[in-house]
């Protein structure tokens, strides 16, 4: 599976941007009604990653990029079945 991009901003923090993405994947899938293993997995990586990390410690690790005006990406993706992240800043 490939990683998720998530893109937060100075008006929704990572784990805002996660939820949307999250909830997204789960009404696709309530609104077709079919079996989708990408949407499925999506639903289950980003699950973990919101259960696995503080969401105050990765707002803290970002913000100040975004306070600069930067813009700041986590690549999230399993890892030895763990999510994890990387961050980006440009």
């Amino acid at each position: 599976m490939d990683p998720i991009q998530l893109c937060p901003d100075l008006s929704h923090c990572i784990c805002t941007v996660a939820k949307r993405e999250y909830w997204d994947g789960v009404s696709a899938l309530l609104r077709t009604g079919e079996v989708d293993e990408d949407i499925e997995q999506k639903i289950e990586l980003l699950r973990a990653f919101l259960e696995t990390f503080d969401c105050s410690t990765l707002r803290q690790q970002c913000e100040p990029y975004l306070v600069q005006g930067k813009t700041v990406s986590f690549d999230v993706y399993w890892q030895d079945g763990k999510p994890t992240y990387e961050v980006k800043v440009s």
